[in-house]
């Protein structure tokens, strides 16, 4: 019998619950998940893909059939290099329907072995997506629950200078403690 690997790919900038959730379920359904990060010079993401990388490997050790990996170019490409015969994409709303079925057809067109198997995600996860968490966070809102707690952390290191200065304080005060 065939191995199914498929590939979650996104730009995962950065990891929200609404994501954990769709890698726990489809780690349930494939024989193989990878978790691609997608390298986009287009875009002007607020974690580098080696930090993105960092995190999810992190919040995915737990799962004995994911892995993490990077990638640019075509997903289609990228699946071929792979060998997987799936592409898992998420699916919240009508908009990301009408997107997510314009790039599953040209997927199709450019390799027909591929599948692409829509999820959507927990109804508690509905509205979540990685840009309103980076707004909220940047305006100084409340993210907790929205994503783990090593994003959050991480989240407010990068968005409050005020927390990178908090935190350089408590590590030199154990320091000169332990001095």
């Amino acid at each position: 019998m065939k191995k199914v690997i498929a590939i979650y790919p996104g730009s995962f900038d950065p990891p929200t619950n609404g994501h954990l959730d769709l890698i726990a379920r489809g780690s349930k359904i494939f024989d193989e998940l990878i978790v691609a990060i997608l390298r986009n010079p287009e875009k002007n993401p607020l974690f580098g893909v080696a930090q993105r990388r960092h995190m999810l490997e992190a919040l995915t050790s737990g799962f004995r059939n994911v892995r993490v990996d990077t990638f640019d170019g075509l997903t289609v490409d990228y699946a071929i290099r792979v060998n997987a015969s799936a592409i898992l994409r998420g699916i919240r709303a009508i908009s990301d329907y009408e997107y997510e079925l314009q790039m599953a057809l040209m997927n199709r067109k450019l390799h027909p072995e591929l599948e692409t198997v829509f999820m959507m995600p927990a109804e508690k996860y509905s509205y979540l997506s990685s840009r309103l968490v980076r707004e909220v966070g940047r305006l100084g809102g409340s993210i907790e629950g929205l994503v783990p707690e090593m994003v959050e952390q991480k989240l407010k290191e990068k968005l409050d200078p005020a927390v990178k200065f908090k935190d350089a304080s408590k590590s030199k005060a154990v320091k000169s403690r332990s001095r």
